[in-house]
């Protein structure tokens, strides 16, 4: 009795961990780039002013864990924060340096100023930046300015008179 006790509750985990691992390999298949049309780094006007975005709009954020042109972020991670991938170096659009871009060797993620380059899974829409700020398997996360810094500001809403700077 004990056994058929356990067993039930051991299969619903099991279940809902293949589904969760099916979504994310799903959304993390979704946000890689293969082709030349759609790699290329852009600016995108967002409430934290221009940040760098994919091709279709998609906000790109540095982790501060990583080293240059090293990126340290664990398989857990990456399912909340796909890195950007591309099968050769993207092209650069409206302001962007194309001497900033480069690719990791072996893993194709891009990178900008040497920074390993990943999308949120809480963006859901083109110029979204919900993950500006998040302290997050073992650093902060930053959207990127065209220079190739992190942009530490936070976003400024008239409901939350904290991000106005009073």
């Amino acid at each position: 009795m004990n056994r058929a006790r356990l067993t039930a509750p051991i299969l619903v985990i099991v279940v809902i961990a293949a589904v969760a691992a099916v979504i994310v390999a799903t959304e993390s298949g979704s946000t890689k780039t293969s082709t030349s049309a759609s790699s290329a780094v852009t600016l995108r006007q967002t409430s934290l002013g221009s940040v760098l975005a994919d091709a279709n709009g998609r906000t790109l954020y540095l982790f501060e864990a990583d080293r240059p042109n090293v990126s340290t972020l664990s398989v857990a991670g990456r399912a909340i924060w796909p890195p950007f991938t591309a099968k050769a170096k993207p092209t650069a659009l409206g302001g962007v340096d194309a001497a900033l871009i480069g690719t990791i060797p072996g893993s194709g993620q891009v990178t900008y100023d040497g920074h390993p380059v990943y999308y949120y899974v809480g963006d859901q829409t083109p110029g979204q930046t919900t993950g500006q700020g998040l302290n997050q398997f073992g650093a902060r996360w930053y959207a990127l300015s065209a220079a190739g810094r992190a942009i530490t500001s936070t976003l400024k809403t008239p409901n939350n008179p904290s991000t106005l700077g009073y």
